[in-house]
């Protein structure tokens, strides 16, 4: 987007183009084309479709940085912060069957849906695919010996991994079959959590009453080139499932 295509009415917009930046930033974030933990294109591609110089394009993100509407993650880039605070939580990024199989505990799979579908526009943006781009959507329910402990939908790109809807995914995991049979390995992810109540579907597979606690928890992860690949939502009983995080302090 030129930076033409930013000035309108001058009674309309700010006066200085570091402010105007700003502005058409909020306008991203506030319509939603970029909804929480979009991650920005690096500044010299921003800046260049924006026809602005880096540093005034620096200037405009530090302004919404400062508002707590950006955040900037060394190493990883400029994200749009969820609506809550997020503690920055160290931890590895596997799978829950990864971890269970890790303790040697038993965990079955039952997949609800896996079918490819069009991209909903706040998932493609997170995806950086277009709106209605062919994707996958997987959903499945995670089980121990005590009943279910966690709901789950994945969205994945099958441009990076075509035919993945053909997968067994109560045999194989998600995880594993990006690696195994597509040579994508996942090396970076992007969690937050927070605390929802069960609305009728997620109760009814949950076993739960509807409006029980329930933990919610986003995710995005990213191929070593930086591209992400997919985007989750898991709902998890907490009664069943506890999320615990090794923390270090240098």
């Amino acid at each position: 987007m030129p930076l033409s295509s930013l000035s309108a009415d001058a009674a309309q917009v700010p006066a200085t183009l570091h402010s105007r930046i700003s502005a058409w930033l909020r306008e991203q974030i506030a319509s939603g084309a970029w909804p929480p933990h979009y991650r920005l294109r690096p500044e010299p591609e921003l800046a260049v479709e924006l026809g602005v110089s880096r540093g005034t394009l620096r200037r405009a993100l530090s302004t919404l940085i400062a508002e707590g509407a950006l955040v900037q993650v060394r190493g990883k880039g400029t994200f749009v912060t969820a609506t809550v605070v997020e503690p920055a939580i160290a931890q590895k990024l596997t799978s829950l069957s990864e971890d269970f199989a890790d303790a040697g505990a038993p965990l079955s799979t039952r997949v609800l849906g896996c079918s490819v579908v069009g991209a909903p526009a706040p998932v493609a943006a997170l995806l950086d695919t277009r709106a209605g781009q062919p994707i996958l959507r997987l959903e499945r329910l995670r089980s121990t010996t005590a009943g279910p402990v966690a709901l789950l939908a994945n969205f994945v790109r099958t441009d990076l991994a075509p035919g993945l809807e053909t997968v067994d995914f109560e045999q194989e995991t998600l995880f594993g079959v990006l690696a195994s049979r597509y040579g994508l390995h996942i090396t970076t992810g992007r969690r937050t959590f927070s605390a929802t109540a069960a609305q009728a579907e997620a109760a009814e597979l949950l076993e739960v009453p509807v409006g029980s606690p329930l933990q919610h928890l986003e995710q995005v992860t990213y191929l070593a080139s930086g591209s992400p690949i997919e985007y989750s939502d898991v709902w998890i009983r907490s009664d069943r499932l506890r999320v615990t995080s090794i923390l270090t302090r240098h």
